[in-house]
């Protein structure tokens, strides 16, 4: 055993498969289990007994009994340039991005600016329980710099690319065709593979992006085959029409990004709430992910995403905060709103559900199932314990809860926050105000 093993102590929940399929038999619960943690890994689960009398002398134990302890959650899609947007009053989707979020993005030209950001954005991340990220930088590439760099420092794994604009935008937030592939490029080769580190490659939308542009990323994407690709898609009706106007001999906005290669199962496309019937059987052919934004889509009064359309269609789906547009960094608050857009489309979203996408499920969209969304042995060290009476109404409402786990995570969804996250563990180590 290695001398620095750390011991958890709680109740562990892990999903092993989807709830929606698997039912009952879709997740494991050790009421009183404990993790044996070595080099950022677990080492073991099971229940507390057997672990914990296995621990040498002296062994750091961190007792959390009665609480439950879960993998990390997953967030992805999120803009870590817009932690000074959030809840800018009064703009739909076009008119947002140029009023606040283009005016803040220009900000990041300078790299000690970059760093202030990047340690903010991870510092509230881990607050909130989340501890991997799909994250779009700026244009600039010392905004990636600073972003991975923190990353790597913190042994976090995180997904990050150089958003690609080369119209449509400020001039000082525009690239070009050769600038973007060039500069994406030289951070692949700097960056992916490096610590837990992975590269998205990031042509922020059609909107603001060049046919030469799109190809140059299709290129991207063609040259490095197991890297990411995010971007947006039908999020607003008002830049649907745009893209259509840009694009005229494009059939719809995903024929776009499908004319240059962009789908797949390593793409992600945030939003997807206006999919014709054609681009749904595009997404779930190519095996592409719809990131569900929902405090964004209500914000920004953009629309209801209509889940079981997708779901039914085959189309994976994935949960997302999208901040700066959406309105909270907590995956629970995010999941709380979730569940409200869901059932205003007449769709019931219950708890297990919800736990099992902000984890596992977040964890299969990005194939990153192996390493990340469970507790098992072999599987990298995230973790988060959740209290869910951790706030005097909670507490209250827990008085009757019995024994129900389902009703105590929609308690924890619909109720909680950054206040119901007791810790965070990146690699094996405590982070929450580290």
């Amino acid at each position: 055993m290695s001398p620095a093993a750390r011991f958890v102590r709680g109740r562990i929940l892990s999903f092993r498969d989807d709830p929606r399929l698997a039912g009952e038999r879709a997740h494991d619960l050790i009421e009183d289990g404990a993790i044996r943690i070595e080099n950022g890994e677990i080492a073991a689960v099971g229940e507390a007994s057997a672990i914990l009398a296995a621990a040498p002398a002296g062994a750091a134990i961190e007792d959390h009994s009665g609480k439950l302890v879960l993998p990390g959650f997953i967030d992805t899609h999120i803009h870590y340039p817009q932690t000074r947007v959030v809840g800018s009053y009064g703009a739909q989707l076009l008119d947002w991005l140029q009023k606040y979020t283009f005016v803040e993005e220009q900000k990041f030209v300078d790299p000690a600016h970059c760093d202030v950001v990047a340690r903010f954005f991870l510092d509230e991340l881990f607050r909130q329980g989340t501890t991997t990220a799909v994250v779009y930088c700026t244009v600039h590439p010392q905004s990636v710099d600073a972003f991975f760099a923190e990353s790597e420092r913190r042994g976090a794994r995180m997904i990050a690319g150089k958003v690609m604009m080369d119209r449509n935008a400020p001039a000082a937030l525009t690239d070009t065709p050769q600038r973007g592939y060039d500069e994406t490029k030289a951070l692949i080769a700097r960056w992916r593979g490096r610590g837990r580190l992975d590269y998205a490659i990031s042509p922020r939308f059609a909107v603001t992006s060049s046919e030469a542009q799109l190809e140059a990323s299709g290129a991207l994407v063609r040259e490095n085959p197991d890297a990411y690709m995010q971007t947006h898609l039908s999020e607003n009706f008002a830049e649907i029409a745009f893209v259509k106007r840009q694009f005229p001999w494009a059939k719809s906005y995903l024929d776009v990004y499908a004319r240059y290669g962009l789908l797949g199962e390593r793409s992600i496309f945030g939003h997807c709430i206006h999919l014709e019937e054609a681009e749904v059987a595009a997404m779930a052919r190519s095996h592409s992910v719809a990131a569900f934004c929902p405090t964004s889509n209500l914000f920004l009064g953009s629309g209801l995403f209509d889940k079981k359309r997708l779901d039914d269609a085959g189309v994976r789906v994935a949960l997302a905060t999208d901040i700066g547009g959406g309105t909270s960094y907590s995956m629970l608050q995010t999941a709380n709103e979730a569940y409200k857009v869901l059932q205003m489309n007449g769709q019931s979203w219950p708890a297990l559900r919800a736990f099992y996408q902000m984890t596992l499920g977040n964890a299969r969209a990005l194939g990153l199932q192996h390493r990340i969304g469970a507790i098992e042995a072999g599987r990298e060290a995230d973790l988060i314990v959740l209290d869910s009476r951790a706030t005097p109404a909670m507490a209250h409402r827990m008085e009757s809860v019995d024994a129900d786990l389902a009703e105590e995570l929609f308690v924890l969804m619909t109720m909680g926050d950054d206040r119901a996250v007791t810790e965070t563990y990146v690699a094996g180590m405590p982070v929450k105000g580290a």
